[in-house]
């Protein structure tokens, strides 16, 4: 015990009531503060626990957004790929389309060709023969193969009027003379429902071809399908009349047009030849006849070109 000074006062001792109200005061006051700390303590986890879960559910979300965004990145790159395979259908459309022009091209001009072909063969076979019965022939199978004719006749000019020599599907006795200067038709012909005696008259005089053009089924049976002129340079000398076609023959194509004027022409000389050949009663002219054929294109001043 410390040594007291003199002088110095001496606290009274407390009292042992007031000793137990402090010790009860402090004994609460530290079992107070005791519950308080567990009760933090406790807090304390809960709060940990949260927030270990909030941590959680942060991760959740994030993976679940991670998962949305790349299901948006797909749709986005689907809907890109349907754009992509419509586009490459349409040109694949086109492409067919184009394809099929051509082969419908393709085939149009084979088909040309070959007509021009058997044009070549037919034109060569014509002139080959002087013989009437083999250009009848030849220009049968022409009409026949390639214009699609059922019925047709060739009028040759006569001296006042275009007499049939000639065809086939119809026969010849049937067939009219025409008078061909104007005015001189006959009356029973002017006044008949046929016209082809008409048409043919028509293409003489005026050398410009009758060709039906559109649908030959509908062509009234009165008239015929087709007259072509037949020249020789600018003098026409017949007339081809084409009085029906085949039942597969729909109407004429611009082949047929092409193959119309070159028997025009071809025709003529080819029956005129054969027709002179004919009347010659087939000789072929000799040495002598040449020979003057040739002084008199040499005294006229011209040549035999």
């Amino acid at each position: 015990m410390a040594e007291r000074k003199p002088g110095e006062k001496v606290a009274p001792e407390p009292s042992a009531e007031v000793k137990m109200e402090r010790d009860s005061f402090v004994h609460t006051f530290f079992k107070k503060g005791a519950e308080f700390t567990d009760e933090l303590l406790r807090e304390n986890d809960r709060l940990r626990k949260r927030l270990f879960d909030l941590e959680s559910e942060n991760a959740a979300l994030r993976t679940h957004l991670a998962s949305d965004e790349a299901i948006r990145e797909l749709l986005r790159k689907i809907e890109y790929l349907e754009r992509e395979k419509e586009q490459l259908l349409s040109h694949v459309r086109e492409a067919e389309r184009n394809s099929s022009h051509l082969f419908t091209r393709y085939s149009e001009v084979e088909e040309e060709l070959s007509n021009l072909a058997h044009l070549y063969v037919a034109s060569y076979q014509l002139h080959s023969t002087l013989h009437l019965r083999e250009v009848l022939r030849h220009l049968k199978e022409l009409l026949t193969q390639l214009v699609g004719s059922r019925a047709h006749a060739f009028y040759m000019k006569g001296s006042n009027e275009l007499v049939p020599i000639a065809s086939d599907g119809i026969e010849l006795p049937e067939l009219p003379r025409l008078a061909i200067h104007a005015g001189s038709r006959k009356e029973e012909d002017r006044g008949s429902h046929d016209r082809t005696g008409e048409l043919i008259e028509r293409v003489f005089m005026t050398g410009v071809a009758h060709i039906e053009e559109g649908d030959l089924s509908v062509v009234p049976r009165d008239q015929p399908a087709a007259c072509v002129p037949m020249r020789i340079d600018d003098a026409v000398v017949g007339v081809i009349v084409i009085y029906s076609v085949l039942d597969q023959k729909e109407q004429f194509l611009p082949v047929d047009y092409a193959l119309f004027k070159m028997l025009g022409a071809h025709a003529a000389t080819a029956l005129m030849g054969a027709l002179l050949f004919a009347d010659s009663k087939g000789k072929f002219p000799g040495l002598d006849t040449i020979a003057a054929i040739t002084w008199h294109a040499a005294r006229a001043g011209g040549d035999l070109k």
